[in-house]
């Protein structure tokens, strides 16, 4: 029976989940969270390694002789490194399209919340504005429409055609910065500056590579609308913090709701945490129960395909 090891499994299951799939396929040990000083212990005798974000390094598989499999439990799977592991002929999988209905469902979340000015009102009825107004209907910050609106959208993959589709459906218009040749009808393809500067709402949803790293940033932030919104649910480095938090505290930029941040958990200092009207959720997105459950499946059918010779997800 081959040694499991799951190096941080917390966030997959904080307790609602079963590891029963998992511990049905081999000696199966699961850790909350793992320190680099731990890992090359805690996985001295594994087959199967799973992580989310501990990094597993060629330094770190050089010091595993018995690993075989490193099944990441996330789409990305930069915490890897495929060269090191495809040298020694470990099998790297991730897990694909398992969040793309919570992803987009959290951009309208924040977009939503924004144009209701949700969280401005909860504050202001709890400090009593409603309550001493003369009128029935209190507002010093009019809600505004979707429909009409232009979404802006940078990658259309699952998430993105996703995001396109609720776009269409509250009645916006719906441009895209992507790789694709052939798009429905109502999805017009621009370039990086009609992107930006036609956008009333821009989402991000690329992967993260040297070139879309800081993707958005003053020249870009510059481009846009002073009533523009921008939505970051893909990954923190796509965007310059100090940048955007410029643009939001200068009133350049109408609001900013994010999911994710350069550093996680942030340091203190982080601009985007003092910033006017930017919305922040702690990298959650991904994180609903559904998303979860479905994440584990995978991750159970992707270790069992190994163990059967019939690799799945491979990205190596």
């Amino acid at each position: 029976m081959m040694r499991i090891v799951v190096l941080d499994g917390y966030t997959l299951n904080p307790g609602d989940l079963s590891w029963q799939g998992l511990e049905a396929l081999g000696d199966c040990r699961v850790y909350d969270r793992t320190s680099p000083a731990e890992v090359v212990r805690r996985a001295l005798d594994a087959e199967i390694v799973l992580t989310n974000k501990v990094k597993l390094t060629e330094e770190i598989m050089a010091e595993l002789p018995r690993l075989r499999y490193i099944g990441v439990l996330a789409t990305g799977y930069n915490v890897v490194d495929l060269e090191a592991a495809t040298r020694r002929g470990i099998v790297v999988t991730n897990i694909p399209a398992y969040s793309t209905d919570s992803v987009a469902q959290m951009v309208f979340a924040h977009l939503l919340a924004i144009a209701n000015g949700v969280e401005h009102y909860t504050l202001k009825n709890k400090a009593g504005d409603w309550a001493a107004c003369q009128d029935f209907s209190y507002f010093d910050q009019p809600p505004f429409e979707l429909v009409g609106k232009t979404m802006g959208i940078v990658g259309l993959g699952h998430i993105g055609m996703a995001v396109a589709r609720l776009a269409l459906a509250f009645g916006m218009r719906v441009i895209a910065m992507t790789s694709k040749v052939d798009l429905p009808d109502n999805i017009r393809a621009v370039d990086k500056e009609t992107l930006f500067r036609e956008s009333d709402v821009l989402t991000l949803h690329c992967p993260l590579t040297p070139s879309t790293a800081n993707f958005v940033n003053r020249e870009t932030l510059a481009w846009m609308k002073p009533s523009a919104i921008l939505i970051n649910t893909g990954r923190g480095p796509l965007v310059d913090e100090a940048a955007l938090a410029e643009a939001l505290n200068e009133g350049r930029l109408r609001a900013a709701g994010v999911d994710v941040l350069s550093e996680e958990p942030p340091r203190a200092d982080n601009p985007l945490l003092s910033a006017r009207a930017c919305y922040i959720t702690p990298h959650i997105a991904w994180a609903t129960f559904e998303a979860r459950e479905r994440l584990m499946r995978i991750a159970v059918g992707n270790v069992a395909g190994f163990l059967a010779g019939n690799v799945v997800n491979q990205v190596n």
